[in-house]
């Protein structure tokens, strides 16, 4: 199974999204393709790697305990891969965003890829740069959405050395 994943991995994305455009049409539909393939290896890798480091001592305590295999994972398994999976979030969200942007940048009818495209075609070096402008602020708010969407969900974390005021 995982020979699959690594030889999958190792197909340039770029070359996806020329394939994605040519068989889902300009339509959102290829840039979500191209997205969706650029996030998911990294969030696959940091969950499976997250799963493998369960504590077995406690995956065996509760299955001492009684507990179903779905209890098992739902109580174990999945909190303890929690912080892999969110620290892929926010590496992959912006493997996304460049995704989309190339899926837009390859051929799309509208977006801020498009937008680059066309303002670089006209040595347009304001118009560029206002897209990476507002490309970079969009990241910030969405990586302040994600963190905020961490602290959440892993409540029993303690904070990060830095925020607890030492």
């Amino acid at each position: 199974f995982s020979i699959y994943i690594k030889i999958a991995n190792s197909v340039p994305r770029v070359v996806l999204g020329s394939v994605f455009i040519i068989a889902l049409g300009l339509g959102m539909a290829s840039k979500v393709a191209l997205a969706v393939v650029m996030v998911f290896f990294v969030v696959f890798a940091n969950a499976f790697q997250g799963v493998r480091e369960a504590d077995r001592a406690m995956i065996a305590n509760a299955q001492i305990l009684g507990a179903s295999p779905m209890q098992i994972t739902r109580s174990v398994i999945i909190p303890s891969a929690m912080s892999w999976i969110l620290a892929s979030l926010h590496v992959s969200f912006g493997f996304a965003l460049v995704g989309a942007v190339v899926g837009e940048f390859l051929g799309a009818k509208q977006g801020m890829g498009l937008l680059i495209s066309t303002a670089q075609g006209a040595f347009n070096a304001n118009g560029v740069f206002a897209a990476m402008i507002i490309l970079a602020v969009m990241a910030l708010v969405v990586e302040f959405l994600i963190t905020r969407f961490e602290n959440y969900v892993v409540k029993w974390r303690p904070a990060p050395f830095n925020e607890q005021g030492t």
